[in-house]
């Protein structure tokens, strides 16, 4: 019988994901990423809703590479309990400090932004499928005018959403 080949993607960090205790990883002391507790709380909906869908990058020493503020929101009790206070990891090897530096910048840099047009045109999808604005409030960590102005970027009609008493009346000279 002939020798089954490695399949390329076999080598790759992300199919050798390990389910670690939260407290063995500890976090870096480099990272320039900041995020507001607004994303926080809506990283926790995501991870409640969707489930772990990205693992935390760790080096060798189970120092986080990427993945720091997965990590600060698995220690919520509503998270912890889903897993146990596990979390997934994926091991990389830099091969010195400044390369780990670097793999840390290229996560947070990579993500990319969300284009307003694009968000507007899903923030109306999601209306004219019946949600209201308070749980696209909810679910999205938006405030109420964020959803009103999406909403009417896009044209959207006069309706329960947006009444003419949401806006504040122009001032005069």
């Amino acid at each position: 019988m002939a020798k089954k080949k490695e399949a390329k993607h076999e080598g790759q960090p992300i199919s050798k994901v390990v389910w670690r205790d939260r407290n063995e990883l500890k976090p870096n002391n480099y990272n320039p990423n900041r995020v507001a507790s607004t994303e926080l709380k809506l990283l926790k909906i995501s991870i409640i809703e969707d489930g772990w869908t990205q693992p935390i990058v760790v080096n060798p020493d189970l120092e986080i590479v990427d993945g720091f503020h997965r990590w600060t929101v698995s220690g919520d009790a509503d998270i912890f309990k889903l897993t146990a206070g596990l979390v997934p990891t994926v091991m990389t090897t830099p091969k010195d400090e400044s390369s780990q530096k670097m793999a840390t910048i290229r996560h947070n840099r990579a993500r990319g932004t969300h284009g307003v047009l694009n968000m507007a045109d899903i923030v109306q999808s999601l209306i004219e499928q019946g949600l209201s604005q308070q749980e696209i409030m909810a679910r999205l960590q938006m405030e109420a005018e964020e959803v009103i102005r999406l909403a009417s970027r896009v044209g959207i009609p006069k309706s329960k959403l947006i009444q003419d008493d949401d806006f504040s009346q122009a001032w005069e000279v």
